[in-house]
């Protein structure tokens, strides 16, 4: 296994553990951060794969998959606890279908918080 690959997987758990933190935080930042060198790390062992077969590493790059999948579970169970707040403050994203104009649709609604 070439010295190069066994970096780049490094890199590539590195940044998935970080995402994940960040995902529970709820540090958008660093979130953002770590999917771009998620990305990066895996360019870089699909790179290394080409110039060396990825000799012994099968289970390491399952488990990496795995933590992959369970973040972007995570990311889901997020999305759909925004959606479910925005739906209760009277709010709603777009519906994701385009209408005839090539737009998509944005429903709004009021809800009284409080009596005014």
């Amino acid at each position: 296994m070439s010295t190069s690959l066994e970096q780049a997987v490094d890199a590539l758990g590195a940044s998935l553990a970080e995402e994940r933190r960040a995902i529970l935080e709820h540090d958008v930042e660093s979130l953002i951060r770590s999917t771009c060198d998620k990305l990066e790390a895996l360019r870089q062992v699909e790179r290394s794969i080409k110039d060396a077969p990825a000799t012994g590493m099968h289970e390491r790059l399952q488990e990496l998959s795995q933590a992959n999948l369970a973040n972007g579970a995570l990311l889901s169970r997020r999305r759909r606890e925004v959606n479910w707040t925005l739906r209760h403050l009277g709010r709603s994203e777009a519906s994701g279908a385009y209408d005839i104009k090539g737009h998509t649709s944005t429903m709004a609604s009021t809800r009284a918080l409080g009596i005014g």
